[in-house]
């Protein structure tokens, strides 16, 4: 974070100082909620969670190295007591942001935010200094967080921005108002709680909707629900996608023998190929989003071609595809789920065993819980289970209770018979079976919401007789 006095905190969140002996001194440190990364001159925010209260280690994190505690009562050691510790770092964070004049960009949708924000920062990276949302933390707490990790010589800062309701992304833009906007799709996560994808749609369009004049809406032009979005907004609007009008888009998209898409991309300063590291044909549309970001901020199209090219996985369990000793390789998809997401995998699981499977190999999809569907759990189940049979995937196995056993019914009432699907109970189970019947040449995929710790198995397979992790 930029150096700021205690004094000039506890000015910017509204605080009181308790036991500061000095408000002149100065946070050089990283701003943290976790007293075990605390670093020599930072700040360290003290929440009280659902079963850890960060004021109870507030003695331990200024014995760590921090100056101060932003908490909510006096801890016995230098705070900057303040009535919300939420609302204080929000504050923060918007101060700093305003003082760095730094390029915020800014992205939300409802798959693929995680995927394309590692995109936009290997790009952006590229040009100048940038700093992004490190994996998802892309809420009230995470969103701040990033912002306070920019320095002076941040140019970029690209920030990730979730939703559980309206108005919940007018508020994370409130912290840190962007520049660019970047919207990429409306789908089917959390309509449990939305009701609807047209809800979801209105509170996804509210990052378009606080842009300046001068800003860009990045907005995908395959999708009708994002499209719409451009009367929302004041500021120009830039789409990307396949479709013919759009701004950045791809042509003759394709997959390799491997499952890794390729494509030409074109943008208003002309065409260059791409070939991406990534695997699944759904990250075309990630890589457009990013592109069309890069170009708004005057990267040639060589320069953005060769970046996507070259730019790989910065976030766990997000199609990690490592290949055992063996030949067995296993696509660790885990970090969580919904029925697009979901689809998309299976998609490039299937593209994957293609090439696999004249020499014997076989494809298995080990799927959990997609959680948050609400009314609509069982259809989209159902769908997904259905999706693995037409798509010829060799062995379903479906993991936990009543979700699993309708991803499991879906494939049944497709045409699955025998053992091709199969239902267990828990990772335990599916790692026994797997274990017992995997071979040279087949591919695993394992995905599931975030909950249901299907990751567990990833890891397990990935484990050598030995117990250390296979090598990618």
């Amino acid at each position: 974070m930029i150096a700021l006095s205690l004094a000039e905190i506890a000015g910017i969140v509204g605080g009181q100082p308790h036991d500061v002996p000095d408000g002149s001194v100065v946070v050089t440190g990283p701003v943290v909620i976790d007293s075990r990364e605390v670093r020599q001159g930072s700040l360290f925010a003290a929440f009280a969670g659902e079963r850890v209260d960060g004021h109870d280690y507030a003695q331990r994190a200024v014995e760590a190295g921090a100056v101060a505690v932003l908490a909510a009562r006096p801890v016995g050691a230098p705070a900057i007591v303040v009535d919300d510790v939420v609302a204080a770092l929000g504050a923060l964070a918007r101060a700093v942001v305003e003082r760095l004049g730094t390029t915020v960009v800014a992205l939300t949708g409802s798959a693929g935010k995680t995927s394309t924000k590692d995109l936009i920062a290997q790009l952006l990276e590229r040009k100048a200094p940038t700093v992004w949302t490190p994996g998802s933390l892309n809420n009230e707490i995470g969103l701040p967080l990033t912002a306070l990790r920019a320095t002076a010589e941040t140019r970029h800062l690209v920030l990730e921005m979730g939703a559980r309701g309206i108005g919940h992304i007018h508020y994370l833009a409130g912290l840190t108002p962007p520049r660019i906007g970047l919207v990429l799709n409306v789908g089917s996560a959390h309509i449990g709680e939305f009701g609807s994808r047209e809800a979801i749609a209105q509170a996804k369009g509210e990052l378009v909707e606080v842009l300046p004049e001068d800003g860009a809406a990045i907005l995908n032009a395959d999708d009708p629900l994002v499209r719409a979005m451009a009367s929302r907004t004041k500021a120009r609007v830039l789409l990307f996608g396949e479709a013919p009008d759009a701004d950045v888009r791809g042509e003759d998209v394709r997959l390799t023998d491997d499952g890794r898409p390729a494509f030409a991309l074109h943008t208003p300063t002309g065409c260059s190929d791409v070939t991406l590291r990534l695997y699944g044909e759904h990250h075309v549309s990630n890589a457009l989003a990013a592109a069309a970001v890069a170009h708004e901020l005057g990267m040639s199209v060589t320069e953005i071609a060769d970046a996507l090219s070259g730019a790989g996985t910065l976030s766990r369990w997000r199609m990690e595809v490592t290949e055992r000793p063996d030949g067995v390789t296993v696509v660790n998809d885990a970090y969580n789920a919904n029925p697009e997401s979901m689809k998309a995998a299976l998609r490039a699981l299937a593209a994957m065993g293609k090439a696999r499977q004249a020499a014997g190999g076989r494809t298995w999809a080990v799927l959990g819980q997609m959680a948050e569907l609400g009314d609509a759990s069982l259809a989209e189940h159902d769908a997904v289970g259905r999706l693995a049979v037409r798509l010829n995937v060799s062995k379903l196995v479906a993991v936990g209770g009543q979700e699993a056993s309708w991803l499991q019914l879906g494939a049944y009432n497709e045409g699955s018979w025998g053992e091709e699907s199969v239902h267990v109970s828990d990772a335990q189970a599916a790692v026994d079976l797997l274990r017992s019947e995997l071979r040279p040449g087949d591919v695993v995929l394992v995905k599931a919401s975030r909950s249901v710790g299907l990751e567990k198995v990833a890891l397990a397979l990935l484990e050598t007789t030995e117990g250390e992790v296979a090598v990618r």
